[in-house]
């Protein structure tokens, strides 16, 4: 079996979505599943429908139009601002996608009427974390001029929460995004019917909050994908944080010294890691490097750790042997290395149901 390579393991994947899906039933949330972690990769898509999730969202319509070729059948929301290069595409393709600017809404207007479509976008405001989003005040402006156009469906409001700054989504936060929505249907006479209340992040709140207030809908990847809480990394309770290893296999082991001889400079990818001086080591070199993986992402074995990376190479202290040339060692990685290993055409994908 070839490596590196990503292990995937459906039935885990299945069993977050189903444990998360079910839990936020009962608090009147839908979820939406994304799958931009995991390169709109389809059959993972249809894991996540298979559970509940109400849709799917990807950053990337290429994905979707991967997704849609495959013969997948639900609502697809583009949950990045569209390129307006691409909003043809777009409009053929996504249902719904997350909007900020009135000229790209103008161009999926006139594409949507060539097409003989209705495109339905969902505004994303602005809550402080600085990244897409109109301003609050801005918001009634905006929603004036696309309920005047042709071929476009104002769905509802959202914001996005903890990516760019850390800015933690919580009650004080998801109350002034339903004031929102109820100020737009009383000033508009609209039904704003989908207010998503933003990602994973948002779980925390999700799960300790008494009033959701007008929050219909949470967007889902890093939870479901790794079963871990973004705020903070930690696990969830009750959901697999190993539905993904990479896999790598040993090209060298040898003793070698912990510290470096000679004069330091900077390495390939700017100043290496300080080393500790502890003698000699077993010292270990897989066949992957940051061009397949972000090494900072990874989590060792027992026994082991990470070193340093370069293009190709992880180096890898293995304690206290030496391990055969050839044989593999698995590691879990975080939301930023499985971005990379599955964007990486380096790193092949093994896809199983465990006992299912």
């Amino acid at each position: 079996m070839s490596a590196a390579r990503l292990e995937i393991r459906l039935d885990r994947i299945h069993h977050n979505a189903k444990t998360l899906v079910n839990r936020l039933t009962l608090l009147g949330i839908d979820v939406v599943g994304v799958t931009k972690a995991a390169l709109g990769l389809p059959e993972i898509a249809q894991e996540l429908l298979r559970a509940g999730v109400t849709g799917i969202g990807d950053s990337r319509i290429e994905n979707i139009e991967r997704m849609r070729r495959a013969g997948l059948a639900c609502e697809f929301t583009l949950i990045r601002s569209p390129m307006i290069s691409q909003a043809d595409r777009v409009v053929a393709n996504a249902d719904i996608s997350h909007n900020t600017e009135i000229d790209v809404v103008e161009r999926l207007s006139s594409c949507a009427r060539e097409q003989g479509r209705t495109h339905g976008v969902l505004l994303m405001v602005e809550l402080g974390d600085l990244r897409e989003g109109i301003l609050p005040d801005e918001l009634p402006c905006f929603v004036e001029q696309i309920l005047r156009l042709p071929n476009i469906a104002f769905r509802g409001i959202g914001t996005n929460l903890a990516c760019q700054s850390g800015v933690v989504p919580d009650q004080d936060k998801m109350n002034a995004l339903s004031s929102l929505a109820n100020s737009l249907e009383a000033t508009f006479g609209v039904v704003v019917e989908t207010v998503s209340g933003g990602n994973s992040a948002n779980l925390g709140w999700a799960f300790r909050t008494t009033d959701v207030g007008r929050v219909t809908s949470l967007r889902l990847g890093e939870a479901i994908l790794l079963g871990r809480d973004p705020l903070h990394r930690s696990a969830i309770e009750g959901l697999y944080t190993n539905a993904f290893t990479l896999v790598a296999e040993i090209i060298e082991c040898k003793r070698k010294p912990t510290k470096p001889g000679g004069e330091l400079g900077q390495a390939a990818f700017g100043p290496a890691k300080a080393r500790r001086d502890r003698g000699l080591i077993s010292q270990a070199i897989l066949a992957v490097g940051r061009q397949d993986v972000d090494p900072d992402g990874l989590e060792a074995p027992d026994g082991m750790e990470i070193l340093g990376a370069s293009s190709d190479h992880l180096v890898v202290d293995t304690g206290s042997h030496c391990s055969a040339i050839g044989s593999e060692v698995p590691f879990q990685l975080n939301y930023s290395a499985l971005l990379r290993a599955m964007t990486s055409p380096f790193v092949t994908r093994t896809i199983s149901r465990g006992d299912r």
